[in-house]
């Protein structure tokens, strides 16, 4: 994420924390350059359009530490990106909030042309209130809601990308001084619930169309989502079982749309501690607990779903503040915390310790193997520093 405290909270307050510098263009292309060498498929960026909850009772806590502001455009950044790397894939987040498809079309597809083929969209519905209110709402549009909108969303992207310009429209004659067909290129007359798009699109058919998309909805609404319409689905899960009951699943709903279930890959997000040895390897890994902020961990998690934990001690028991919203939560709490009572901290530490894997290069191979055998197809890389984890 183009912002200095992503999911891995604190650590750009360490040396080797270069996400600092955040609004330096040259650590991105650094980094860019850097995995395209090392043989990594794409970088991909999440991104977010609004505060999250409150934590203490107000936002002050979030920009005080850095928590997730402030926070670039990552569709911009791609630009740089683009024409600092052949091979590299460049995925970015962006939900149907925050621009209207006609526009949001005319970026993709020139991002498409400037990366000659190599832009990937996570598709995302936004869940902060802030987020809400910064384009004109009084709050949170409800969940399913926002899922119907994303349908509508997609199938004017796709009219534009897909149905706009025939191929073979652009001739670019010099010779007969024709450019382009316009008997090839249509308007699409979109008129639905929230959009109404004449069209035609505006730029002529990049080498993709349609970039790859991604999407990373768990809940029903967001998985049926992802059923229909994506390529890719990122998964945070905290074991490679519950990932295969989660891509099976998935891949049911894929079929009952009809598409093969094979369509979609999944891509599970994990950090690494890697040592020469399994003893350098825990060592790290102990080091690396003592500089996450626990507090920032909190406020992250806390603030996604709504409440603020921000004045409660970090050694309270979670059964203590129990609600309908953290329930599921503390069961997951307590199946990895067995023999005691979870407190907040453990909640705050699992967050980090779920998705890591610690060890040598070899090691960490046979459980990587262990993930792919769940039907896990790649890894989104969670860093703890930049470029340090990669």
């Amino acid at each position: 994420m183009n912002t200095a405290s992503h999911i891995l909270h604190g650590l750009w307050r360490e040396e080797e924390g270069h996400q600092l510098n955040f609004n330096d263009v040259d650590l991105w292309v650094s980094l860019a350059k850097r995995l395209e060498e090392g043989g990594f498929d794409a970088i991909f960026f999440a991104d977010v359009i609004g505060l999250y909850g409150d934590h203490q009772g107000g936002w002050d806590y979030h920009v005080q530490t850095g928590l997730q502001i402030p926070s670039n455009d990552p569709m911009v950044l791609l630009s740089a990106l683009a024409v600092n790397t052949k091979h590299l894939g460049l995925a970015f987040t962006a939900a149907p909030l925050q621009e209207p498809p006609f526009n949001f079309a005319r970026r993709v597809s020139t991002l498409d042309h400037i990366s000659k083929g190599r832009v990937a969209w996570n598709i995302v519905t936004s869940a902060q209130e802030n987020a809400f209110r910064n384009f004109g709402y009084d709050g949170l549009v409800p969940h399913d809601e926002r899922y119907r909108w994303a349908d509508e969303y997609v199938d004017v992207l796709y009219k534009l990308w897909e149905g706009s310009w025939d191929e073979g429209a652009l001739l670019q004659d010099r010779e007969s001084g024709i450019h382009a067909d316009p008997s090839k290129v249509h308007k699409i007359h979109h008129v639905g619930e929230r959009y109404q798009v004449e069209g035609p699109h505006l730029v002529s058919p990049s080498p993709q169309r349609t970039p790859v998309l991604f999407q990373a909805g768990s809940s029903t609404a967001g998985r049926d989502f992802g059923a229909r319409n994506a390529e890719a689905v990122f998964i945070v899960t905290p074991d490679p079982e519950n990932a295969r009951k989660l891509i099976e699943d998935t891949r049911r709903l894929a079929i009952q749309n009809g598409r093969d279930g094979h369509d979609i890959k999944f891509y599970q997000g994990l950090s690494f501690v890697i040592g020469e040895t399994e003893e350098e390897a825990r060592r790290k890994e102990i080091e690396l607990d003592k500089n996450i902020d626990l507090e920032m961990m909190i406020a992250h998690l806390a603030g996604a779903i709504g409440m603020d934990l921000g004045n409660v001690s970090l050694d309270t028991p979670l059964k203590n503040i129990e609600t309908d919203g953290t329930r599921s939560l503390i069961a997951w709490v307590q199946q990895s915390t067995p023999g005691r009572t979870p407190t907040v901290a453990d909640l705050a530490r699992l967050q980090g310790k779920t998705t890591r894997i610690v060890g040598t290069p070899e090691t960490i191979a046979d459980q990587l193997e262990i993930w792919s055998e769940a039907g896990v197809d790649g890894i989104n890389v969670i860093n703890a520093t930049i470029p340090g984890s990669y």
